[in-house]
C-alpha cells in the first residue's frame, strides 16, 4: 500500500494535479505492444522499401505507408501551403553530383574515393596548384605557429568527425583549403573512404542550391601515405610533430587538384499527423523520428531497421495510443504533432526545413521528443539491456529534465544513461539528429537513443537484430513523457536560453 501511495503522489506532482489523467495513460499504454511494433517495422525495414533512400522510390513508399496510417487513425493532415496539402510537407532538395575529381602529388594522380575523398560542392574549373603546410592537430596553438594564408593546410584528427573546428580556424586565417588525415594508417583510411563513397557518390543533398562558383573550397580527406608523400616526410614524423607542437620540422609541399560538380533537384517529404488538443490546444508537443535511410548499394539493401525504422514504428504506435484515448474522451490538453521527417542522414534536412517553414508556430511549440535508434542494445549495456541514452533533457529546461526523470522512475524504471549528453563527448550527439533544429530555436528537447553497434549504416541493420522487448519499453517511456507534457497545467519552463552553436561538431 505504501508503494502504491508513493507512486500516486509522484504522479500527482508530475501532472500538477491531474493524477486522474495518468490513470488513463496507464490504460492506453497497453495498446503499445511488441506485436504491433513488429508489424509496422516489418514493412518499413523490408527489402521492398529498398533502404528508403531520400528522394527515391523506397522513401516514397515509406511516406505513403505513414500517410495511410495517419489517415486511418483519423489524424488531421495539417499542411496548407503553396506547394503542399494534407499530410505531406514537400521538402525541395538539391543534389551535388561528384564529377571528375582528382588530386595529383609528385606526378601521381589519385582519383576520388580512393586514397583521397572530396567533400564539397565547388567546381575548380580545371586544375589548380596549391602550396601545402602542416597544421598539426589544427588547434589554435598549432595555427599560431604557421602562416596558412592562401595555402592548403594538412591537419591530423583523432576522430573522423573532428575536422570542422580545424577547418573553420583555417578558413578564418585565410587558408585556401583543408586536407584532413583521419587515420594513422592507410588500411583504416581505405575502409573510411569506402564508407564515404557510399554516402557521397550518389550526391550530397542540400536545402540550398549549390553554386559552382561557391567561395567554400570544400575539403579533401586524404590517406596518411598521400599526406606523407606530399610533405616529403613519414607518418610517424607527422604524428610526433603534432604531439609535440614542433610543426616547423615538417617541410612544406605542393599538390594540384580538380573538382567538378553537377546539380539536380530532388523532392522529398516530411509526413505530419496532427491531433488537436482541448483547452490548451494552441500549444504543441512534437514527436519526431526520421523515416528514410541510406538506400541500397548494388545488390546490398540498407534496411535501417534500427536506424530509424525503430523510431518511426514507435511514433506510429504512440499516435495510435493517443488517438484511442481521444476517441474515449481522454484526449490530450495540448495538441500533438506526430512528424516523420526526411533527410536526417543527409544533414538533418527535413527537420531544418520544418523549423524554417513551420506549420505551427515555434513560439507555441512546447517540446520536441525525438527518437532515433531505440531497437538495439549496445556493447556497453549487454549485461543490463533495460536502458536508454538520453540527450538534451537538461540543456534548455531544468524542469523538463526533472519531469523526464520522474516519469521514468514512476512508470518505466529504465537506466537513463547520459553519457552522450556530455558537451565534451567526441560524438557530439546533441547536434546530430533532428532534435537539434528545435533546440537551436530554444525549444526544449529530449533525444532517445540506444547507442551505436556494428550494424550501424550496414546492410546487416535488419529486423531480426531488433530487441523488441527493449523497443517496447522505450516506446512506452516516450509515450508516458509525451502524455505528461501534453496534459500538465503549465508548459515546461525554458530557464537556460542559449546562443546555440554547433561548436566543433
Amino acid at each position: 500500500m505504501k508503494q502504491v501511495l508513493r507512486v500516486f503522489i509522484g504522479v500527482f506532482v508530475i501532472c500538477n494535479g491531474h493524477a486522474q489523467s495518468e490513470e488513463d495513460a496507464l490504460k492506453y499504454v497497453q495498446g503499445i505492444t511488441k506485436d504491433e511494433l513488429y508489424d509496422k517495422l516489418s514493412i518499413l525495414a523490408s527489402d521492398a522499401m529498398e533502404g528508403r533512400d531520400t528522394g527515391e522510390r523506397g522513401q516514397k513508399m515509406a511516406a505513403a505507408f505513414i500517410q495511410d496510417h495517419f489517415e486511418r487513425l483519423g489524424l488531421a493532415g495539417p499542411v496548407t501551403s503553396r506547394t503542399s496539402r494534407g499530410y505531406y510537407q514537400t521538402v525541395p532538395l538539391y543534389r551535388a553530383i561528384p564529377g571528375n575529381i582528382s588530386m595529383t602529388v609528385k606526378d601521381e594522380t589519385y582519383s576520388n574515393f580512393g586514397k583521397v575523398v572530396y567533400y564539397g560542392s565547388n567546381n575548380s574549373n580545371g586544375a589548380k596548384e596549391l602550396e601545402v603546410i602542416f597544421a598539426g592537430r589544427g588547434s589554435d596553438a598549432d595555427f599560431k605557429q604557421i602562416k596558412p594564408k592562401d595555402k592548403a593546410v594538412i591537419v591530423m584528427v583523432n576522430n573522423p568527425r573532428g575536422w570542422r573546428q580545424p577547418n573553420a580556424l583555417a578558413m578564418e586565417m585565410g587558408a585556401a583549403m583543408t586536407l584532413v588525415v583521419t587515420h594513422k594508417n592507410d588500411e583504416g583510411f581505405d575502409a573510411y573512404s569506402q564508407l564515404l563513397k557510399n554516402y557521397l557518390s550518389s550526391g550530397r543533398l542540400k536545402l540550398e542550391k549549390p553554386q559552382s562558383n561557391s567561395e567554400d573550397p570544400g575539403i579533401f580527406f586524404i590517406s596518411p601515405s598521400v599526406a606523407a608523400k606530399m610533405l616529403n616526410t613519414t607518418v610517424d614524423q607527422m604524428v610526433e610533430a603534432g604531439k609535440t607542437g614542433s610543426l616547423k620540422k615538417i617541410k612544406k609541399g605542393k599538390f594540384s587538384y580538380k573538382t567538378e560538380q553537377g546539380v539536380e533537384e530532388v523532392m522529398s517529404e516530411n509526413v505530419l499527423g496532427y491531433l488537436e488538443g482541448s483547452d490548451l490546444k494552441d500549444e504543441l508537443v512534437v514527436l519526431t523520428a526520421h523515416y528514410d535511410h541510406i538506400g541500397r548499394n548494388d545488390e546490398y539493401i540498407f534496411n535501417g531497421a534500427d536506424d530509424d525504422g525503430s523510431g518511426t514504428s514507435a511514433i506510429l504506435e504512440i499516435a495510435e495510443a493517443f488517438v484511442e484515448a481521444k476517441a474515449d474522451g481522454k484526449g490530450p490538453r495540448r495538441s500533438i504533432l506526430f512528424m516523420l521527417v526526411t533527410g536526417e542522414e543527409k544533414g538533418l534536412l527535413g527537420s531544418e526545413y520544418y523549423t524554417n517553414n513551420p506549420v505551427f508556430s515555434l513560439e507555441n511549440t512546447v517540446v520536441d521528443l525525438n527518437i532515433d535508434m531505440i531497437g538495439r542494445v549496445d556493447p556497453e549495456h549487454k549485461d543490463n539491456p533495460d536502458y536508454v541514452y538520453l540527450v538534451g533533457s537538461d540543456r534548455l529546461s531544468s524542469e523538463l529534465h526533472e519531469i523526464s526523470e520522474k516519469v521514468n522512475s514512476t512508470y518505466s524504471n529504465l537506466e537513463l544513461d547520459y553519457t552522450y549528453n556530455d558537451e565534451n563527448h567526441p560524438d557530439r550527439i546533441y547536434y546530430r539528429s533532428d532534435h537539434w533544429n528545435f533546440a537551436k530555436n530554444n525549444i526544449p528537447i529530449i533525444f532517445y537513443f540506444n547507442g551505436v553497434h556494428d550494424d550501424y549504416h550496414q546492410p546487416s541493420d535488419t529486423i531480426d537484430k531488433i530487441e523488441f522487448d527493449q523497443l517496447t519499453k522505450r516506446t512506452k517511456l516516450v509515450y508516458h513523457t509525451a502524455w505528461v507534457l501534453a496534459n500538465r497545467n503549465e508548459r515546461v519552463v525554458v530557464d537556460k536560453i542559449q546562443d546555440q552553436k554547433i561548436g566543433n561538431n
